[in-house]
């Protein structure tokens, strides 16, 4: 999977954001470049942790940025990396939640989308793997952790 971000370029490596919105922007930007999402979608999931909080901070580190499925601003079911150099904060309730990796989920099936999704779980449940993808810088980074993993 980890190949798979690369061959379909579906990754961004970014120093810094200003803003968590503005890291959604940057964790969409694979997916409208290739067309998987329109330009909206990140929007759309900007609105919707506006009105329910950063639901998909999935554990300490990362995010799932995503939309209800068959979004209108989907074209393809798709799933994108995104690592920043410096986390971003979102503010839950008071409390600051860093976030420096993202996989930004776009869904037009069910069975693409569940796909995806056990792929991911078995990214995140790898505590060696994860510890690995927070401290990478580059594409190349990328790469070697898919040949060491197997991903």
């Amino acid at each position: 999977m980890l190949r798979d971000f690369v061959e379909k370029n579906h990754f961004n490596f970014v120093y810094e954001v200003s803003s968590w919105q503005e890291s959604i922007i940057k964790a969409c930007e694979p997916l409208v470049e290739d067309g998987s999402v329109k330009v909206g979608y990140a929007f759309e999931i900007i609105k919707n942790i506006e009105k329910y909080g950063p639901y998909m901070i999935v554990m300490p580190g990362v995010a799932m940025p995503h939309a209800q499925e068959k979004s209108d601003f989907v074209n393809n079911t798709a799933i994108s990396f995104m690592k920043l150099e410096n986390p971003v904060c979102f503010n839950i309730d008071g409390i600051d939640s860093y976030v420096d990796i993202f996989f930004t989920l776009s869904s037009c099936g069910n069975d693409e989308h569940l796909k995806n999704l056990s792929n991911l779980s078995t990214i995140l449940s790898n505590e060696s793997l994860m510890e690995d993808l927070h401290n990478i810088k580059s594409v190349r980074d990328l790469l070697t952790l898919s040949d060491k993993y197997n991903l």
